[in-house]
């Protein structure tokens, strides 16, 4: 199963920025603003912002992977939603003023992280169940 691979196999890098993905979609779903113009001015920013990303790595020549396009676009628009949803709501850098909704953003990494974890054993158990397998055949 190509997914459970993937969760398994990512590196400490990757765990980050799906912390980040955590993080975001937690407080968007607190602070949530239906707001058309919002959401279209991140969608503006992304595009412009993503653009100048993709021009400004190694690979300009080369249009990179999709997964690594798709990330160019979604950080600036994660960014910018991010910036207008807590801006007046007293955060600090990205930390709410309240414990709660800081606890649940934490609790939504340690979730992903969790996951991760069960995924990494779940593959390492298949593969010793393959070796013991072929090791039977000999």
């Amino acid at each position: 199963m190509p997914l459970l691979r993937y969760l398994a196999r990512l590196p400490a890098s990757r765990l980050i920025l799906w912390c980040y993905l955590c993080w975001y979609l937690t407080i968007v779903s607190l602070y949530f603003d239906p707001t058309p113009a919002l959401w279209l001015s991140s969608l503006g920013i992304s595009a412009i912002i993503g653009f100048a990303l993709i021009l400004s790595t190694d690979r300009a020549a080369h249009w990179p992977p999709s997964w690594v396009t798709f990330r160019l676009f979604l950080m600036p628009f994660c960014v910018s939603s991010y910036a207008v949803l807590i801006k007046g709501q007293g955060f600090v850098l990205l930390f709410s003023p309240k414990l709660g909704d800081n606890l649940l953003c934490l609790a939504a990494c340690a979730g992903f992280l969790a996951l991760h974890q069960a995924c990494a054993w779940i593959v390492a158990r298949q593969l010793n169940e393959k070796r013991g397998e072929s090791a039977g055949c000999d």
